[in-house]
């Protein structure tokens, strides 16, 4: 079993490596799926491709002839005309044990940037789905994530590690959001700027039932792409005051590099408005809205950056405790996996194994039995008996040793030993 792990940092640089290399939509990735079939037609394939990673796990059972790291960066950097060279320096590389033990804790979200985040479980399914579509899985992934799925249940059910939010969106809707709003379906939210900051914290608000968005930004073409994702408007940079007054809930991420909503600005804005209550979310850095905008009237609770770090902060830690727990699963569920792999790996090599040694025996025997043709019935079978015990015999401390080996799950070394003492290859 292989894996290839692109992983990029979150600075500007690596977010632009991981768009080059990302796999963005189904007509995208259904065409890599169908030229990896064409190129590596005994091979199975699985494409994890997010936000945030892009993996690759490709397996293969062939003892020789099987895929290779060499063979999933070719085919990656082909298929989006990048340079191998331009991402090497992000590519993380499992195989084996260490690739099973990383699918997991992705699917457990141990390897998360946000611990324990429950979006990451429905993103493998979603991936093994479309790869099963493809008809691009096999024995090999389709044990190999079904059990990942079963270990990321058993993480959820048996630690804390999903418990309190933890990202800067998921505390401003779900811990302070809903500390002054009972609903928010009934609620109009206006988004200043259309950053990832603001995709993500609407993503939380319309989970809560949002329908009314309309978003603001001074680029336009970007407020109408963020606006059409969630079924919302966009509107004119001009009108922004206008939508001050007017909106429930306020999620402001320009990063503009001066405060962007003065306390007078604002003022004048609820001066306009029936002062109803405004839940106003300053997620820029610095700031776009001054601090004193908060005491205009009390019917005005902002948030920053400060305030709800404090909160993750604490959820975090708390979270942290669990993953020690959840990697003593993931560690014991390795093992396991690995057994019952190496245990089907080791069945046909034993089968095997005994057929050919049994197939040496027969022609020898035959050709002895053609130079004393005049050996009666008893003592053929008599021959025949000293010889299979013979056989039994030196079979039988290189497959004592094949499934010792197997029960601990590392039998890789003797796997390719046997092909070298007893000379022959299997196919």
């Amino acid at each position: 079993m292989n894996v290839l792990v692109v992983s990029c940092n979150h600075h500007k640089a690596g977010v632009q490596l991981r768009e080059r290399l990302a796999f963005s939509n189904s007509e995208l990735l259904n065409n890599a799926y169908s030229q990896w079939r064409e190129i590596h037609p005994g091979s199975e394939l699985v494409v994890l491709s997010t936000c945030n990673r892009v993996e690759i796990y490709a397996a293969d059972e062939r003892e020789d002839d099987g895929i290779s790291f060499d063979d999933i960066t070719r085919f990656i950097s082909q298929f989006h005309n990048v340079p191998s060279d331009e991402f090497m320096h992000s590519v993380l590389a499992h195989s084996g044990t260490a690739a099973v033990e990383h699918l997991f804790e992705v699917t457990c979200s141990i390897d998360s940037m946000v611990l324990g985040e429950p979006q990451i479980v429905n993103q493998v399914k979603e991936a093994y789905r479309v790869a099963q579509e493809n008809e691009a899985c096999g024995p090999l992934t389709n044990v190999l994530f079904q059990h990942a799925l079963k270990v990321s249940a058993q993480v959820r059910t048996e630690t804390g590690l999903a418990d309190g939010r933890v990202s800067i969106a998921s505390v401003a809707v779900g811990d302070f959001g809903k500390s002054i709003f009972s609903r928010f379906d009934n609620k109009t939210v206006l988004v200043i700027g259309a950053g990832e900051m603001a995709e993500e914290t609407l993503t939380y608000l319309q989970s809560e039932g949002v329908k009314r968005i309309v978003v603001a930004n001074r680029n336009r073409e970007r407020a109408e792409r963020l606006a059409a994702q969630f079924k919302g408007d966009a509107v004119d940079f001009a009108t922004l005051d206008e939508w001050l007054a007017k909106a429930d809930v306020i999620v402001s991420t320009t990063g503009a590099s001066q405060t962007l909503i003065t306390k007078e600005r604002f003022a004048a804005a609820r001066a306009r408005s029936q002062r109803h209550p405004v839940f106003i979310l300053d997620l820029a850095a610095p700031r776009d809205f001054d601090p004193a905008a908060g005491t205009v009237d009390d019917n005005v609770f902002l948030y920053d950056l400060d305030a709800l770090e404090e909160t993750c902060r604490r959820n975090r830690a708390a979270r942290e405790a669990e993953v020690e727990k959840a990697r003593v699963i993931i560690t014991a569920q390795t093992r396991i996996f690995m057994q019952e792999i190496y245990h089907r790996a080791t069945g046909p090599v034993i089968h095997r194994l005994r057929k050919h040694w049994t197939d040496i025996s027969r022609s020898e025997l035959d050709r002895l039995y053609r130079k004393l043709p005049t050996l009666e019935s008893a003592q053929r079978q008599a021959i025949e008996a000293t010889i299979q015990r013979i056989v039994n015999k030196l079979l039988h401390p290189p497959l004592e040793a094949l499934k010792d080996e197997a029960k601990e799950g590392t039998p890789e070394g003797l796997l390719h030993a046997i092909r070298r003492l007893f000379f022959f290859r299997l196919e």
